[in-house]
């Protein structure tokens, strides 16, 4: 139940107006006070510094994506946040080697590989006959099609409408939508998803990122995201590299299936040469970081270690390695000389010189710092950098090593390390909070959300992934973008009469004002709104 209000502050008061109910929605005005507060909030909200409940909002919202009503009873059931914190470690890693729950509607982005091939071919196959035939003249192109086996145009389905067969040419935008379907359900659903799991399969695949909107990419962007941020989300860094370098979505993205060897057989005459892309990414983004210590002529050395690693659309892991587009002879990599005995097995130049790169301290330092600031703060401490290090260096990449070093942290706890949740966060925790992620408006309400906060799910166009530090996204137009989704959400969430019991204990009596001053009809809405809520 919600305690007396406190006196709201005159200046806000003046700032307050009636909702308008329209049609199409707007900021309600009855968020202003909260907007204000959540622009000017830059500390933590009073009353939950230092105490047991902000060490839970911390524990649900930086371990998950916020508070559910069973997520909160299994933090309290532990002695301590952390102990329940360091509990999800070993969970999400059980849970990482087992089959996310799929539903029906969703499943398709998990097919096998060589199935995800067939119906990418198919549809291209359709797309070109229905091109062919728009293209020929009317009585030339009725005279040539069969009826039996005509390829007929069918409506596009509506967004995140997966009921109906839309027909073959419609398979790659419904895997996209699909792929962001899951994503949004398994990051709000805790009962579903581990939160720690989620979390981190959010994490290693902004790390290695691949976008939907580039060719084939979106027909397996969802089996990326389950086959390889998750499933390798807490187990060896190096095997989650290999598992990236090997996968058909990043072999497409970085255009590294059509690289050839200057030198190997099959260069001679044609057309594609030495492609440097993922090599670049690879040491740039995904290991060593750009000041990491290697140079142009190691960028290309790596490249031609690679070549010949390409797609395989009949292989279960998709994945093939083909000798005649290999660079043969010595290739020398941070001093380091790679050269199979012959271009057939070259294939093991990559492997190993990925596992030299997966076990560099540049390495090391790179990925502890990322995790640092995806869990702490946006500069975390250099000496807890420094001991995530020394941890991932002594156990060889062991990502739940790390991750424990992490949360046994003093800087995790510290009230000072404040985060802002990114509108991915946003999305996520509302979802959670409200329930509502099984309602498939509320997916399509979220995913246009997200697109106009500027991160849509699985889209970002160049390989660095999404920031995801405050400086990005607390931007004035963030508050009233926010505060109206959630205001939305709310309203087409059904019963969320229980929303105010979840999240009051943790609004400062201030915030709890604004919602009690503002109109019935958006107060749910609003608790979403306030500045406790936009942080992590």
């Amino acid at each position: 139940m919600w305690p007396a209000a406190c006196a709201i502050d005159a200046t806000l008061m003046r700032r307050r107006t009636l909702l308008a109910h329209t049609g199409k929605w707007a900021i309600a005005a009855s968020a202003a006070p909260l907007v204000a507060r959540s622009q000017a909030a830059a500390e933590p909200a009073p009353g939950l510094a230092d105490t047991a409940l902000a060490q839970q909002w911390r524990a649900v919202s930086r371990i998950g994506y916020g508070p559910s009503a069973p997520l909160l009873a299994d933090v309290r059931a532990a002695k301590h946040p952390q102990e329940w914190a360091l509990e999800q470690i070993d969970r999400a890693y059980a849970a990482s080697q087992t089959l996310p729950a799929l539903t029906p509607d969703v499943q398709a982005i998990n097919a096998p590989l060589p199935e995800l091939f067939a119906q990418w071919k198919r549809e291209r196959e359709a797309r070109a006959a229905a091109n062919t035939a728009a293209a020929m003249p009317a009585a030339s192109a009725s005279a040539m099609a069969e009826p039996a086996t005509a390829t007929k145009p069918v409506a596009a389905p509506a967004a995140f409408d997966f009921s109906t067969d839309a027909g073959p040419m419609e398979f790659k935008r419904l895997q996209v939508q699909k792929a962001i379907a899951w994503h949004l359900r398994a990051c709000s659903q805790p009962a579903e998803e581990n939160p720690l799991l989620a979390r981190m399969t959010e994490f290693w695949f902004n790390h290695f990122n691949v976008s939907s909107g580039k060719g084939e990419v979106g027909v397996f962007v969802g089996h990326y995201l389950i086959n390889v941020a998750r499933k390798h989300a807490l187990g060896r860094f190096e095997d989650l590299l290999l598992a990236s370098a090997r996968h058909p979505a990043m072999l497409y993205y970085l255009d590294q299936h059509q690289s050839v060897g200057p030198g190997s057989a099959n260069a001679k005459g044609g057309q594609r040469g030495l492609n440097e892309n993922y090599a670049r990414e690879l040491l740039e983004l995904h290991t060593l970081g750009v000041d990491g210590g290697y140079t142009q002529d190691d960028v290309r050395a790596l490249a031609m270690i690679l070549t010949g690693w390409t797609v395989g659309p009949e292989a279960p892991d998709g994945f093939r390695f083909a000798p005649r587009t290999h660079q043969g002879g010595p290739k020398v990599l941070l001093g380091l000389t790679f050269s199979a005995l012959a271009p057939a097995y070259g294939e093991s130049e990559g492997i190993d010189a990925l596992r030299m790169l997966a076990r560099h301290p540049s390495t090391a330092r790179r990925v502890c710092t990322r995790l640092a600031q995806f869990f702490v703060a946006d500069h975390p401490a250099p000496d807890l950098v420094e001991r995530l290090r020394q941890t991932f260096l002594a156990s060889q990449g062991d990502l739940r090593a790390v991750l424990r070093v992490l949360l046994q942290s003093s800087d995790f706890w510290d009230p000072r390390n404040q985060l802002f949740k990114t509108p991915l966060d946003f999305a996520c925790s509302a979802l959670t909070a409200t329930g509502s992620a099984t309602d498939m408006r509320n997916l399509q309400l979220s995913n246009g959300f997200l697109s106009g906060a500027g991160q849509p799910l699985h889209g970002w166009q160049t390989p660095d992934g999404y920031a995801t530090d405050t400086a990005t996204w607390m931007v004035p137009e963030a508050f009233t973008r926010r505060a109206d989704y959630a205001i939305r959400l709310a309203q087409q969430s059904g019963d969320t009469s229980r929303l105010p019991d979840l999240l009051a204990p943790f609004l400062s009596s201030a915030t709890q004002a604004a919602v009690l001053r503002a109109r019935v009809p958006v107060r749910n809405g609003l608790l979403l709104a306030g500045p406790e809520f936009m942080r992590k």
